[in-house]
């Protein structure tokens, strides 16, 4: 049988079954098991090589579910789940024992997030367990926004891929944590921190950044390409790389000065949606290419452009 499909029942079969599934969200692709079984969980862990320090996000088919898995749910909560899921935000809550520790990495909290993604909707209602799902690719490497990524990085270890086709945004999700006083960002995202502000009616600190993660995300280095990539303000003016092996991501305006066969553009109109939804296919583009240093170009530091210069900032990271 195809490893690439869309064929629900069996992809359900598989995960009763304790296999690894990649499926498909409006974010990026994600890598699923059983989220209440330890040892199909472990399973991600080993096919990523993820350190297990580092949290997963329970994806649920709707926020209502979220009851059954957390021991208090706040008003706020179930106020943004209304306003925006299913939808790119995750949302951080106390978790009960049905959850292993080792989904939470040890942490009394749980990421917990409805997915738009009609696909994989189907799934999660054929199923009377909640799904644990990473990005499904190795380990801080660039995620992935089609089936094919999926395949070429971790086919060998996963039992089937649903293909939903390209991914609609192409960031992964907004982090609230909402299991503290005052509510705090811990990953920006597919949903703009501007609208997530106006929902809340407060502006939100940030700490997206921490080698003791309560979400996925955070890590100093990550969504990185093997590739060296430098910011391209702070590049030198005399590179050691050759002239022909350097290319240029940018968000929207091409250099006049630079072949355009060297230049990789986000979005030619400065569209942030369009800009976003191609990022990792641009970086993984890039990494596969003959080029061996990216200078890259800051996106406006507004809207989605906050979260895009977020992951561009954990690539550039020695």
């Amino acid at each position: 049988m195809n490893k690439i499909g869309t064929d629900l029942p069996f992809a359900a079969a598989q995960l009763r079954a304790g296999k690894l599934v990649g499926i498909p969200t409006e974010t990026v692709y994600g890598l699923a098991a059983n989220a209440l079984e330890a040892q199909a969980v472990a399973s991600i862990f080993e096919a990523k090589n993820r350190p297990a320090f580092d949290p997963l996000i329970v994806h649920l088919a709707n926020f209502e579910q979220a009851a059954a898995f957390c021991t208090a749910i706040p008003d706020l909560a179930y106020r943004l789940a209304a306003a925006f899921c299913p939808g790119p935000i995750t949302f951080i809550l106390p978790k009960n024992h049905h959850i292993p520790d080792l989904v939470s990495a040890g942490q009394p909290t749980v990421g917990i997030r409805i997915p738009n993604h009609p696909l994989t909707l189907q799934l999660l209602q054929q199923l009377d367990f909640p799904l644990a799902a990473p990005s499904a690719n190795p380990f801080g490497y660039v995620s992935p926004t089609t089936a094919q990524h999926v395949a070429d990085q971790l086919g060998d270890k996963i039992a089937y891929i649903l293909d939903g086709g390209p991914c609609e945004i192409g960031l992964e999700s907004t982090i609230i944590d909402l299991s503290i006083a005052v509510p705090k960002v811990l990953r920006l995202g597919g949903l703009a921190l501007e609208q997530l502000e106006a929902a809340v009616g407060q502006k939100l600190t940030l700490q997206t950044s921490s080698s003791n993660p309560k979400a996925p995300g955070m890590l100093l280095k990550h969504y990185a390409p093997n590739k060296k990539l430098i910011w391209a303000d702070a590049a030198p003016q005399t590179p050691t790389v050759a002239m022909d092996k350097i290319a240029w991501l940018r968000f929207s305006e091409p250099l006049a000065h630079v072949p355009l066969k060297q230049q990789f553009v986000l979005s030619p109109s400065g569209d942030f949606k369009q800009a976003a939804s191609r990022l990792f296919a641009l970086l993984r583009e890039l990494d596969q290419s003959a080029y061996d240093l990216i200078l890259v170009e800051k996106a406006p530091e507004t809207g989605l452009g906050r979260a895009i210069n977020d992951r561009l900032k954990r690539a550039v990271t020695p």
